[in-house]
């Protein structure tokens, strides 16, 4: 009876040993792969810095406002004009503030467009259907 507990026991405390190696060989592989998650997560940092640096350089609001000068013509003086608030109408005052500026009215005039039963209708009396 006794060999058998002593049989037991050493099998129990291989066991052991073999389920704690498998741990610590499981532990030792999860810490390899957070290191090279670490360092990917390092060098998309650095590439992130080096993307914000770049858009800082291309958002730039002078270099915006130079590039609509000299590739667009744009000059910034009619915005200003447009945005203050004093070009605003009062209540009761003219409807047409912007009259003595040189900034002019804008008018588009848009041709109603054919309704499409009537366009198909035309189309088909074209075919003879």
């Amino acid at each position: 009876m006794i060999r058998i507990i002593n049989f037991l026991c050493v099998a129990l405390a291989g066991f052991s040993c073999l389920a704690l190696y498998h741990v610590s060989e499981q532990t030792r592989v999860a810490r390899v792969e957070l290191a090279h998650v670490n360092h990917q997560i390092a060098q998309e940092r650095g590439l992130n810095s080096v993307l914000e640096a770049e858009w800082a350089k291309v958002a730039d609001p002078s270099r915006i406002q130079q590039l609509a000068q000299t590739k667009l013509g744009l000059d910034d003086s009619t915005s200003v004009q447009l945005a203050s608030l004093d070009m605003l109408p009062r209540k009761g005052e003219d409807p047409n503030p912007l009259s003595n500026s040189p900034v002019h009215k804008a008018s588009v005039v848009v041709p109603a467009p054919k309704p499409a039963v009537a366009t198909r209708i035309a189309a088909a009396e074209r075919t003879g259907m």
